[in-house]
């Protein structure tokens, strides 16, 4: 167990309290068999530097997927007052807006299961996927630069989205505050011939079904049903939000001294909100949320496609409506109650998910009425699941749950340890097609890799953060 004095204050809720530099306490997630990997990384030495940095407020956060990674961990949140808080890239992370998509289909397991053979080869043929993978369709700079500043809006004009999709969507796939004239021409350069690719890591598509219905009222609403065929998509801002994080870290880095920030070491780069620089950050980094949002939109608009080629049917008669899209890396402005007071705080999701609860104002149409879904992917094993928001996370956890089952092994552990024909016998013992572009991907990304995403949302129900809706299995695994 960690040298650090971690009390036990409920079941699944952890208190470090505030000693040294701390300006607030830490406060993480976890279970009596999640917290053994805590002395496995750094990610809670890291969690505790992030309640040293300058207008935090209430506390540091930690998920049950918490991992240790650059600056901030892996499932790390944290909200700062605009008067003397600060900004971190490192708070959001390389890849601006990874996030998750879910496309909902009409189609039961029973009438796609001879199929999906052929849907896997189409899918992995046409969806590009893997390093330097480039979109099949080629924009300018121009064009990328509209996309940045107007999101899915943009892919609704130029016909990759349907109106629904827009609403169903965080944000509404926009960001109003981008400005692409604050990310470098080397970013747009790498983001203008990927739109529309998967990339590789852990991202993926995955045809999935579902397997079992928590909350029959809410799964009805929407639009979920037992066995029912989802299209589960996951990826991010690929090279464009990578730049623009390099980029910023390069600028801001030299300014620390100048605004006097704390140096905790060369990763945990940050400046003061009031700071030029910071503005600058936050439009560019909106500018690759919106980007990848449409690299999203674009990946659903060729699955629809190639699903429709498949059933011979349209998609809308196919009923591939999106579920939601959200993201989890990301900084943005929300509001909260703090010491009885609304303030609009910049909350740092790093690995995070946004869980509001109904009747939130950010939220439209039937998700006011039910609450935001919470899409939460597992490993390419155990399967996913999907949650709704609980009014206890905007006073817990600043809106907050997990994004993932978190890394438990490092990917050179992985391919280490693991061998390619265990991996691929664990998917054939579970009947899952995998593609994938390389063998070292799929060692990578074994199950094993990854902490067990049962075991992570329990502390998420257990604290009433979310509720449970339904559990969804892969059937088929596009890897990059």
């Amino acid at each position: 167990m960690s040298k650090t004095k971690i009390t036990k204050i409920s079941k699944f809720k952890f208190l470090v309290e505030k000693t040294g530099n701390m300006r607030v306490p830490v406060v993480f997630y976890s279970t009596d068999d999640l917290i053994k990997f805590i002395d496995k990384d750094k990610a809670l030495e890291q969690l505790i530097n992030v309640a040293t940095l300058p207008g935090i407020v209430k506390y540091a956060l930690g998920m049950p997927d918490m991992h240790q990674g650059y600056a901030f961990p892996i499932g790390g949140v944290a909200a700062f007052d605009p008067e003397n808080g600060v900004v971190s890239p490192g708070g959001v992370g390389f890849d601006i807006n990874c996030g998750v998509r879910v496309i909902k289909t009409n189609l039961s397991y029973k009438e796609t299961k001879r199929h999906l053979d052929k849907l896997g080869n189409i899918l992995f043929a046409n969806i590009p996927a893997g390093i330097g993978s480039q979109g099949k369709e080629k924009f300018s700079s121009e064009e990328t630069k509209n996309a940045m500043r107007l999101g899915i809006t943009w892919a609704k004009n130029k016909g990759f989205a349907w109106k629904e999709d827009e609403d169903a969507t965080e944000e509404n796939g926009r960001m109003k505050n981008a400005d692409p004239d604050f990310v470098s021409k080397r970013a747009i350069d790498r983001g203008k011939v990927e739109l529309g690719t998967l990339g590789a890591g852990n991202h993926f598509l995955e045809i999935d079904r579902i397997s079992e219905i928590y909350n029959e009222k809410i799964a009805k609403q929407f639009g979920l049903f037992k066995d029912q065929i989802l299209v589960w998509i996951h990826t991010g801002s690929r090279g464009l939000g990578h730049q623009v994080a390099t980029d910023y870290l390069q600028m801001m880095f030299p300014k620390m001294e100048k605004y006097g920030i704390p140096f905790i070491d060369r990763d945990f780069v940050s400046l003061p909100l009031s700071a030029p620089e910071s503005d600058m950050y936050l439009k560019a980094m909106a500018s690759a949320a919106n980007f990848a949002w449409v690299n999203r939109q674009i990946i659903a608009y060729f699955a629809r496609l190639y699903f429709s080629s498949v059933f011979n049917e349209t998609p809308e008669k196919l009923g591939m409506y999106l579920l939601y899209d959200v993201a989890h890396n990301i900084a943005k402005h929300e509001k909260y109650r703090v010491d009885g007071k609304e303030k609009i705080l910049l909350v740092h999701r790093k690995g995070a998910t946004r869980s509001f609860p109904k009747g939130h104002p950010d939220l439209r149409g039937l998700y006011k009425e039910t609450g935001q879904p919470v899409l939460l992917p597992g490993d390419m094993k155990r399967g996913s699941y999907i949650l709704v928001g609980n009014e206890k996370s905007l006073s817990e956890t600043f809106g907050s749950v997990a994004h993932g089952a978190g890394r438990l092994l490092s990917r050179h552990k992985a391919v280490k340890t693991l061998t390619l024909e265990h991996v691929q016998k664990e998917m054939d013992e579970k009947n899952i097609i995998l593609h994938a572009k390389t063998r070292r991907i799929i060692m990578e990304e074994a199950p094993e890799a990854y902490k067990d995403v049962n075991e992570v949302v329990k502390p998420i129900i257990g604290e009433q953060l979310a509720t449970l809706v339904a559990h969804s299995e892969p059937l088929l695994v596009l890897k990059g």
